[in-house]
């Protein structure tokens, strides 16, 4: 049987990718894009020219069976997303559980992933947290969050740039205005930044200038002190 690689791939600098990855890319029977075009851009960089076939959220359960079809015949095959970890607020999660069940060996290769630099960059504790990926963006989105105003871990989030102010917003009005937290936008790009603040400051300094870019926000925990006092 082949072996199901999932490839960590750049989420901005385009060096930001490791000896093997490229390896594995270079030597995969397949490679599955989220996008084609976007991966072909990183492909074309590394001069790598294996077969490129789709594989995104709105075909997977489709493709999944012919993927791993492809494994117990002994192809290899490599799994990427447009950026960062595939699985990690990307698609990846499906396959992998399918091709397990086949019995088929699954190796996840280390590499970028956009918020282990942001939680770092963001000056909050970073021994113990919990990541909370994009929340949902209509049903569910406030019992969510209120899940979340006791939690004493740091908190991490994604979220895109058009959202980003109403996030703010609604992250201070269950957490607290004077909760500190960091929004970290176009990580390894040419115009990275992290701005640090209290959620009600964020609110303000990205209403003031609509941000750009992919961003991840990083939220203070609750303090344990405070969280006894309720």
């Amino acid at each position: 049987m082949g072996i199901l690689y999932i490839v960590p791939t750049p989420v901005g600098n385009l060096e930001d990718i490791t000896l093997r990855a490229l390896r594995v890319l270079k030597e995969a029977d397949v490679i599955l894009a989220e996008d084609t075009r976007t991966t072909g851009v990183l492909l074309k960089h590394y001069d790598i020219h294996n077969h490129l076939m789709s594989h995104h959220k709105f075909n997977e359960h489709g493709t999944s069976a012919q993927v791993v079809e492809r494994l117990k015949a002994g192809q290899t095959v490599a799994l990427v997303s447009d950026a960062g970890t595939p699985g990690i607020s990307d698609p990846g999660f499906f396959l992998v559980r399918e091709t397990v069940a086949a019995g088929i060996e699954v190796q996840c290769l280390p590499g970028a992933t956009a918020f282990v630099p942001a939680l770092v960059d963001s000056a909050l504790p970073d021994d113990r947290f919990c990541f909370e990926g994009f929340l949902p963006q209509k049903k569910g989105r406030q019992t969510r969050l209120m899940a979340l105003a006791d939690e004493t871990r740091t908190m991490v989030f994604y979220e895109s740039p058009h959202r980003l102010v109403k996030t703010l917003q609604q992250l201070a009005e269950v957490l607290g205005e004077d909760r500190r937290a960091c929004v970290v936008r176009e990580i390894s790009k040419v115009h990275e930044e992290s701005v640090r603040g209290t959620l009600n400051a964020l609110t303000d300094h990205f209403t003031e200038q609509p941000p750009r870019g992919e961003i991840v926000i990083v939220v203070s925990g609750c303090d344990e002190k405070t969280k006894e006092k309720v």
